[in-house]
């Protein structure tokens, strides 16, 4: 009885999310329910993904479903995380009330390479400010927005930098990736993707062509701009300010589990041990019992990034710094990359996806890659700790990339 008024509460919960959203605000501070109190003592406060719907295996919307059910467990089901919440500064930034960041609203219309993207945060005076800097790839995730997607940012805060619903609005972090990637080699840095809402390592040494490249009857001419060309080093940039947003305070409770007591989750130690499909990634977890706790689940895209560890990567070139994508503290299974590689995994969340501004159908599921983000031919292409998406069961709708159809799980919960 216990957990079925639980479910009837969740759903009441999620009725009144989508309701609070859709309701003409008079002002521009976002509605904030009662699960979303800002208020916590948590030093890495969790936001939520913004996905308060359901979704079945060929991405058809699906209600109803209590606990018990299969496919109960995703993450519109428990809506963890403080419901996203914004105030609009009247000066061209936006707080986070969640998080206390703040956000510059409207990014330069300008891409840069990744250096000088810092150049320009650190010079930007914005609201009467002059301390911005960029943001990590965990604090530029915390505005992601998986409410519907495409963009994946909710823009009646945060502007788009080309103005448009296009690929190309990938953000620059200060996470420099410690691994070496097919398109970047040893000079890669993680990015945030405002549309497509993925995270991906991307080239982040060198520039465009010489200027020898563009002459004409042996007569040089300057090189195209950057944005003309379309210099696959060059993204945009988001500066924030604010305390530093993101670290992890692990403990290891000494029963298989390790509370993270920054952000107020408890995780299993170890994962399930195999690849799975995503219907069942979401049964694993709804239906283990550790440590003497049976209420784990499936986290969803937010949880399971937040104990990515970016200085780590199975590709690191120096030597402290190999291994899966998130503290040691964590076992990930050892598995054998496409390509024939030593590897580690890539890991369910019980967040859905689309693949497209033209897609109607959540198909795909999003997952973190704690080894190896390969490319069809299992090369490390976007870096340990990349933010991506597959289809949930083999035989679903293909995508861009080699798909994965088996990933792995760490459970979570609720600490308090």
């Amino acid at each position: 009885m216990e957990k079925i008024l639980k479910t009837i509460g969740l759903a009441l919960i999620a009725t009144f999310v989508l309701f609070t959203t859709s309701c003409e605000k008079d002002d521009d501070t976002a509605v904030v329910s009662e699960e979303g109190n800002t208020e916590n003592t948590y030093s890495y406060p969790l936001v939520a993904s913004g996905q308060a719907l359901a979704y079945d295996l060929d991405g058809q919307l699906i209600t109803g479903l209590v606990e018990g059910d299969d496919l109960f467990g995703q993450d519109a089901h428990y809506l963890k995380g403080g419901t996203m919440s914004y105030t609009n500064n009247s000066d061209g930034t936006v707080t986070d009330n969640v998080t206390g960041l703040v956000w510059q609203i409207t990014p330069s219309t300008t891409d840069f390479t990744w250096e000088e993207a810092e150049t320009y945060c650190e010079s930007l005076e914005l609201g009467g400010y002059d301390d911005w800097r960029m943001p990590s790839a965990k604090e530029l995730f915390s505005i992601s927005d998986f409410s519907t997607g495409w963009p994946y940012i909710n823009t009646d805060y945060f502007d788009l930098a080309s103005g448009e619903v296009t690929k190309d609005e990938q953000f620059w972090t200060s996470n420099l990736y410690v691994g070496v990637t097919v398109e970047g080699g040893e000079n890669a840095t993680f990015g945030v993707n405002h549309v497509t809402g993925h995270i991906k390592a991307y080239a982040a040494a060198g520039g465009p062509p010489p200027m020898s490249m563009f002459s004409v009857n042996d007569s040089v001419i300057p090189p195209p701009n950057d944005s003309i060309m379309g210099n696959p080093m060059a993204k945009y940039v988001r500066a924030v300010r604010g305390s530093e947003y993101g670290i992890n305070n692990y403990v290891d409770n000494g029963d298989a589990t390790i509370t993270d007591k920054a952000t107020g989750l408890m995780w299993s130690q170890n994962d399930n041990g195999e690849g799975i499909e995503w219907a069942d990634a979401l049964s694993y977890a709804e239906n283990s019992e550790l440590a003497g706790y049976s209420d784990w689940r499936l986290p969803n895209v937010k949880e399971l990034q937040s104990i990515v560890d970016y200085s780590r990567s199975i590709t690191a070139t120096d030597a402290e710094n190999i291994g899966p994508a998130t503290d040691p503290l964590f076992n990930c299974t050892s598995i054998t990359s496409e390509a024939g590689y030593d590897d580690y995994a890539y890991y369910w969340t019980g967040t859905s996806a689309y693949f497209s501004p033209m897609s109607t159908e959540m198909y795909y599921a999003w997952y973190v890659a704690f080894g190896r983000a390969v490319n069809d031919e299992g090369e490390d292409f976007h870096g340990a700790g990349a933010v991506r998406f597959d289809t949930k069961y083999v035989g679903g709708a293909a995508g861009e990339d080699a798909e994965r159809y088996y990933n792995y799980v760490f459970m979570v919960r609720d600490a308090e």
